[in-house]
């Protein structure tokens, strides 16, 4: 069994999640490649959905974490701000804390669990 993140934190706005695994791996992506587009390809997503989480995001915070140029003889492209390097700082301390937590339960539940690469 594979010893991923055992929990999976996300930051709720009411019903709305602000933050949480995805948001800081599209935020990531954005930052590696300089778009929207080009984060939506590399984690096999589309264009939309891409928009629609940055959008999400930016409304959630008080400051966007994400800033857009409209095309030109350069073409478009996006970056992520300084709050959004925040956010995601934030974001990775808090997830290993949570880790750290729930770390021994974690191990007796997974005790448990059957494993599926067994045959």
């Amino acid at each position: 069994m594979t010893n991923s993140k055992t929990v999976r934190l996300r930051v709720m706005q009411g019903e709305t999640i602000a933050f949480g695994p995805g948001k800081a791996a599209l935020l990531l992506a954005i930052e590696r490649t300089g778009s929207i587009s080009g984060a939506a390809r590399e984690m096999e997503m589309s264009y939309r959905r891409a928009w629609l989480l940055v959008e999400e995001m930016n409304r959630c915070f008080t400051k966007p974490l994400v800033q857009t140029a409209t095309g030109g003889a350069k073409g478009g492209g996006a970056s992520i701000t300084e709050v959004a390097r925040e956010v995601i700082s934030c974001y990775q301390r808090m997830q290993k804390k949570a880790d750290a937590a729930v770390e021994k339960d974690m191990q007796y539940l997974r005790s448990l669990i059957v494993d599926a690469d067994k045959d």
